[in-house]
């Protein structure tokens, strides 16, 4: 038997080419399968994660949340312990809650013309998506800023590379920033779609969107609240931001009249804006979740709670007027609010030792 050569090379055969299998192609989440996303904004006191068990209790199946307190500079370390986003991310999907939306902080200011406090709010920004990724959050929604002084703009090119500057470094992956409309109170930027148009164009290669929040829509002067008048600012709407990047609406009604240029939410159907105004708008072809509209479009309300129960009649409002009944609608805790009832002080009577007569002194 011949013996094999040394140093002889055995044919390639392609067939033995490693290769790796190709990542699967995630599936697309459950919140976008094009049917009504409501919900409402709540409260992270005491335990971030339990913000998602008030949005259930309330009947909703989306929500919007701070990641950290909204009315304060942040004290040392803001990031989330990755124990708690990790506990955050498992109870939301245990409960089947989307989109889920963070605000952020009231405070900051892209536009400000002080460099210290743009600054500032420059990397208060940068922490909200580093927290808003941790939380695997889907939308991250900020307010444009002021331009206290300043041009508009001027304002508008120190927002967007305020945005720029503050996203570097960051690995968004679906995480979206979404630009929120105001109502025009002060040097507010951003009451005019193509203020808000202008700011999107500016950011570059920036994941971006926008929020249209219907109180500060009225208050700047469009009017929603008739069936032409909500035509024509759909029309404007689409003609500036374009209808395909709203993919949320702040629902809220307003008491302040149309053009007032001050920012008053108010409950739903109780505002000047009006029930039938909002069910015109929720049922909108193009405002809506369905074939003319965005999937996974939510429905957002930032309404006040005056008394124990608002939020949860709220929420059941809109569900109402999209038609959506109690039984098809997710289920809502009988009697949860986020605020909770006054106890009345009881008034205890309190005894007086009794009177006693006087010992009569010996004599």
């Amino acid at each position: 038997m011949a013996e094999p050569l040394i140093g002889a090379q055995a044919a390639y055969d392609a067939s033995d080419e490693y290769r790796p299998e190709p990542e699967p192609i995630p599936e697309p989440p459950a919140w976008l399968d094009g049917s009504f996303r409501i919900g409402i904004h709540t409260s992270i006191a005491g335990d971030i994660a339990a913000a998602l068990d008030s949005a259930a209790k309330l009947g909703a199946n989306a929500l919007q949340i701070f990641s950290a307190s909204p009315r304060m500079w942040p004290r040392g370390g803001s990031r989330i312990a990755e124990a708690d986003a990790a506990r955050f991310r498992a109870r939301r999907s245990e409960l089947g809650l989307g989109p889920l939306v963070i605000h952020d902080n009231y405070l900051i200011n892209l536009a400000c013309p002080d460099r210290v406090m743009r600054a500032k709010s420059i990397q208060a920004f940068h922490d909200e998506l580093v927290r808003a990724v941790a939380l695997g959050a889907d939308f991250l929604v900020a307010h444009p800023g002021a331009c206290l002084g300043s041009e508009k703009a001027q304002a508008i090119g120190e927002i967007a590379q305020g945005l720029r500057q503050a996203a570097r470094g960051v690995k968004l992956g679906s995480l979206r920033i979404l630009i929120e409309n105001t109502s025009g109170m002060g040097s507010a930027v951003g009451a005019r779609f193509d203020e808000v148009r202008a700011i999107l164009d500016h950011t570059g290669d920036l994941p971006m969107g926008v929020c249209l929040d219907t109180a500060h829509t009225y208050e700047a002067g469009y009017d929603i609240a008739t069936e032409s008048g909500l035509e024509a600012t759909i029309a404007a709407l689409d003609r500036t931001i374009r209808l395909d990047r709203i993919y949320v609406l702040h629902i809220n009604d307003s008491k302040t009249p149309r053009g007032s240029r001050v920012d008053r939410h108010e409950h739903i159907g109780r505002g000047k804006i009006g029930l039938e105004a909002f069910r015109r708008i929720l049922n909108h072809p193009r405002l809506g979740p369905g074939m003319h509209g965005v999937p996974g479009r939510a429905f957002i309300l930032e309404t006040p709670i005056d008394r124990p129960g608002d939020d949860r009649r709220n929420v059941r409002a809109l569900w109402d007027l999209v038609g959506v009944s109690v039984k098809q609608a997710p289920g809502a805790q009988s009697g949860f609010s986020m605020r909770k009832a006054k106890k009345r002080a009881s008034k205890r009577r309190t005894k007086r030792p009794p009177i006693r007569a006087k010992a009569k002194r010996k004599l």
